[in-house]
């Protein structure tokens, strides 16, 4: 094996020459992780991931596209960059979800009794159908609808070809509207928003 280069598998020689990269680029690769991140528990994270990819998958690397040292440092990079943006993703989430729950809270207090405790058990039935979703689809939904997200955003985050991101919105959205026959109004946003993620 070439000095941090070649395949690192699981033999002997490939777990010495494992625990040489290890020791050669650990430092660099949570600096990059860092760098991105600003939490050092998370940089560690992502560093961690990255040297368990190479021990997993040794072949990903290619000795002749360049050292494994800044390959390293790249997939540490674009993997804390995933991270950075799936907590953007769930802050956003969080915050429109708060801000509908406010504006519909006091939306709520202004109407008749009766008419807030169809509202309260629209919400409710939603959050029920919502909950009975395959997981891959209540994900998918969710993401497109409280965390604000595009079908390419949710392929990216959820690690799937974006047809089938597309695929797991529309099936969620046909399951949803089965719940609602034409008779009955469809629920608004306001009850989605009290039935919550």
């Amino acid at each position: 094996m070439r000095k941090h280069g070649g395949n690192i598998g699981q033999g002997a020689a490939e777990r010495t020459a494992f625990a040489n990269a290890y020791r050669d680029h650990a430092v660099r690769v949570r600096a990059s992780a860092m760098r991105v991140l600003k939490d050092s528990a998370r940089a560690e994270d992502v560093a961690q991931e990255v040297f368990e990819r190479l021990w997993r998958d040794p072949e990903r690397y290619d000795p002749r596209r360049g050292d494994l040292g800044p390959y390293l440092q790249l997939v540490a990079r674009s993997r804390a960059l995933d991270a950075w943006r799936a907590e953007g993703a769930a802050a956003r989430a969080a915050d429109r979800l708060g801000a509908l729950t406010i504006r519909d809270h006091a939306a709520e207090e202004a109407l008749q009794p009766d008419t807030a405790a169809e509202r309260r058990d629209m919400a409710r039935r939603l959050l029920e159908a919502v909950r009975r979703l395959p997981a891959s689809q209540r994900e998918a939904i969710l993401l497109a609808h409280w965390g604000g997200m595009s079908s390419s955003e949710i392929a990216e985050r959820m690690g799937v070809p974006l047809g089938t991101a597309k695929s797991r919105l529309r099936l969620a959205h046909e399951k949803l509207r089965e719940e609602w026959p034409e008779s009955e109004p469809a629920p608004t946003s306001a009850a989605a928003t009290a039935a919550g993620p």
